[in-house]
């Protein structure tokens, strides 16, 4: 199991964050940060998509039946399970996709020679670049407009607005504790340790939380910390944020208790370590404010009585 989470994090965290890169715009790709799809131009009725959080966006727009093919990590919502596999970031089988004879496939930025692929074929791509949680929101408007689903979309963008606004009114006021988001390590040990940086969905995620990012200043979506560096940050409160791994309660407890090493750092020491679960913490869609109400309940449980 631990293998199976090491994996997925890696993969919905890294692949989705870390290797962002810039993808140029012509007549046969629509970015979803930078250009909207041309005037007059037809809604995608066959998509396949490479990218997990954009999967769970088509279908909080209301576009999952027009969804024919998804990546080899999708697992939500349920009713993606019965769809067609085609690989994934690194991985991708474009003969199979293709036999899927797609009008719109969702990639990710750094897809670089798989959206040449599709280019040439003649099948549309849409380049999927988030940055923060307003990238994401506005991803989820300009997929809308793609799709034929623009009211749908723009209703989710306002719901997802609304309730990450309803998050920030309860923790505003309160001290904002200096906080270290762990992104990934290997099981019962500190070594392969990444966290958070001062950019990306996750930094927002901590801010909307009521949190301080202790590595703020480091503009980068991740970090690979040593411990000397940890214990010089100092950290009040620390958040692990996992995927679903299907670990049990005495695992985690055994796996936390691998930074009683630290007890220097003062989040260990007044024991404000706290390991969260679930792909909402992760995946940079439509459950974002699930994710991020997660953690502030963690780090201001009061106020939310």
């Amino acid at each position: 199991m631990a293998a199976r989470q090491t994996r997925l994090t890696l993969a919905l965290v890294f692949a989705f964050a870390v290797l962002a890169v810039s993808v140029p715009a012509n007549r046969a790709s629509l970015s979803a940060v930078a250009q909207a799809p041309a005037q007059g131009s037809r809604p995608a009725t066959r998509i396949v998509s490479l990218v997990p959080a954009v999967t769970e966006m088509l279908f909080a727009i209301g576009a999952g039946r027009q969804v024919v093919g998804v990546s080899n990590f999708d697992a939500f919502p349920p009713q993606v399970k019965a769809l067609p596999r085609v690989g994934a970031l690194l991985d991708p089988d474009t003969e199979r996709i293709l036999t899927l004879h797609p009008d719109l496939v969702i990639t990710y930025g750094s897809q670089t020679e798989v959206q040449t692929r599709f280019e040439r074929a003649g099948v549309k791509v849409f380049s999927y670049r988030h940055a923060g949680l307003d990238g994401v929101i506005m991803t989820m408007r300009r997929l809308g407009e793609v799709v034929g689903h623009a009211p749908e979309a723009e209703r989710a963008a306002r719901t997802l607005e609304q309730r990450l606004d309803a998050i920030r009114a309860r923790v505003k006021g309160r001290a904002r504790p200096r906080t270290l988001l762990v992104i990934e390590r290997m099981p019962m040990t500190l070594r392969g340790l990444y966290v958070s940086g001062g950019t990306g969905f996750l930094n927002d995620m901590l801010d909307a939380a009521g949190a301080a990012n202790v590595f703020a200043d480091v503009m980068r979506e991740s970090v690979q910390p040593s411990q000397e560096v940890l214990l010089t940050r100092a950290p009040a409160v620390i958040v692990e944020i996992r995927a679903n791994d299907g670990s049990n309660a005495a695992d985690r407890l055994k796996d936390r208790a691998v930074w009683d090493a630290l007890s220097s750092i003062p989040a260990v020491r007044q024991h404000r370590v706290y390991f969260l679960t679930g792909d909402e913490l992760v995946v940079p869609g439509p459950r974002l404010a699930d994710g991020v109400e997660m953690i502030a309940r963690a780090i201001h449980p009061d106020a939310f009585k």
